[in-house]
């Protein structure tokens, strides 16, 4: 989160820090936990019955429960039991005397990590501690590449040899290896998140987690949530504990997408992250650390925002720390064919060449077209041709009506008899229709914000229902 912080991906042999909750009746063993595990880099709640460990389970989340099976009242299997009923991904160390092993299977069959056998030597435990870190951080990282998953075809790219992209791959490659937060500036299209990942892939914590967030599309009710996580019962439907983005991005890299589009209140609560390193849950009493580092980006201009009072000016400050303007595609014309071909060989990877790939028609076609969606426009425009053209190369005839002119056309819409809210949602869903179902860039084309757009889009429908 500092300017100067070595990032956690750097070095192999550092573990993520655990929150750990540790319950047991014998006082000496308190004494001697709560001693020695934030020695080990932890931090150690320390209970003495299975009853206040459950009243701090619901109070505050942890990374792992180590929990003596013999306590009065509650014991350590009632505990597990509990722990996993709040939050699933807990891991579960148990202590047991050597004549108690029976009692520690049943504990691993209710889903413990491992047990250790009293009495155990500090190096064994913290050998353990390690390996439930181990776990956890690769849990974090299937999370994160399951989430990437669901947005990305292929591997991204950086393509164009225009002098204004040498210029962009410039500065993300010198800004990169710092630890510094980057602000990506540019219309809907334009690449923001790929460039953030670019940031990712060349910086010291390219071998962690890339996590990206978009803060337009997110329910402002769930928002915080979203990127802090939340404790059991925090709120309606919080029926677990959950992992926040910026959890799961810990030691690696977070993206906010629209970060214009945040709310007032949660821009505070991004604010006191950046300034502390320390995030709390939804719920939560106790903040915990995050190593993370921000990059941001929107369409949007952020002094504007200021000036209207929508925008925190502290949190511009802290977020534009190195600003990245992403050309638009229009302005771009010449490498306009080479990014075609590179979107048209996710479908027809067996073409190598513009002149295979495109007939002079297209060609023409595809460079004096005004591209308000830039190159997420010229995606959907390729992927369009490729289902109407079987042969190569594609014909101009295969391309939607609209890239017959110079700049795209409006739909007529008919408004005798209408009302204005028919007339308004004919407007969006053509809009939307005309930019291939792209919601951010038929908000930026309407002038309304990204959620504006998503809660009329939700009023028609539950209109439509009613």
């Amino acid at each position: 989160m500092k300017k100067n912080q070595r990032p956690s991906g750097t070095d192999s042999s550092k573990h993520k820090s655990l929150r750990i909750l540790f319950a047991d009746d014998e006082l000496h063993l308190q004494e001697l936990i709560a001693a020695e595990v934030p020695r080990m880099g932890h931090q150690v709640i320390v209970c003495a019955d299975g009853k206040a460990a459950v009243a701090e389970l619901e109070k505050n989340s942890f990374d792992c429960l180590l929990v003596d099976l013999d306590m009065p009242g509650l014991n350590g299997i009632d505990v597990i039991a509990k722990a996993k009923s709040i939050a699933p991904t807990i891991e579960a160390i148990v202590l047991t005397g050597k004549g108690s092993t029976e009692s520690a299977i049943a504990a691993l069959r209710l889903g413990a990590f491992d047990y250790l056998v009293k009495p155990c030597r500090l190096v064994e435990l913290k050998s353990l501690l390690q390996k439930v870190a181990t776990r956890l951080e690769l849990n974090n990282r299937i999370y994160a590449l399951e989430r990437q998953l669901k947005v990305h075809q292929g591997t991204p790219k950086m393509v164009g040899r225009d002098r204004s992209m040498q210029r962009v791959r410039a500065l993300l490659e010198k800004v990169a290896p710092t630890n510094s937060t980057v602000l990506i500036h540019g219309e809907t299209g334009t690449g923001k998140e790929l460039a953030a990942r670019m940031v990712h892939d060349l910086s010291m914590r390219h071998d962690q987690n890339f996590v990206a967030v978009n803060c337009g599309a997110l329910p402002e009710n769930l928002i915080e949530s979203e990127l802090f996580g939340h404790r059991r019962g925090a709120f309606t439907g919080a029926d677990e504990h959950r992992k926040g983005m910026f959890e799961v991005a810990d030691g690696g890299t977070l993206f906010l997408d629209e970060v214009a589009e945040l709310p007032k209140a949660t821009q505070a609560s991004l604010l006191r992250v950046l300034e502390s390193g320390e995030v709390k849950r939804v719920g939560d009493s106790e903040p915990f650390k995050v190593d993370v580092r921000i990059v941001c980006a929107t369409h949007r201009s952020l002094e504007e925002m200021v000036a209207a009072g929508d925008f925190r000016q502290d949190l511009m400050y802290r977020i534009n720390t190195f600003v990245v303007d992403l050309p638009v595609l229009r302005d771009r014309v010449d490498d306009i064919p080479e990014l075609a071909l590179h979107l048209l060989k996710r479908y027809r990877p067996e073409v190598k060449s513009v002149g295979q790939a495109f007939d002079g028609l297209a060609i023409k076609l595809l460079q004096s077209y005004q591209w308000p969606g830039n190159i997420r426009e010229l995606a959907n425009v390729v992927e369009h041709a490729c289902i109407l053209n079987d042969a190569l190369p594609i014909t101009g005839a295969c391309f939607p009506d609209s890239l017959g002119n110079s700049r795209p056309h409006t739909i007529p819409i008919r408004s005798v008899g209408k009302s204005l809210r028919e007339l308004e949602m004919e407007t969006i869903y053509a809009t939307l229709e005309q930019l291939g179902g792209n919601k951010t860039a038929t908000a930026e084309q309407l002038g309304i914000s990204l959620k504006t757009l998503y809660n009329k889009l939700n009023s028609d429908l539950e209109r439509k229902a009613g």
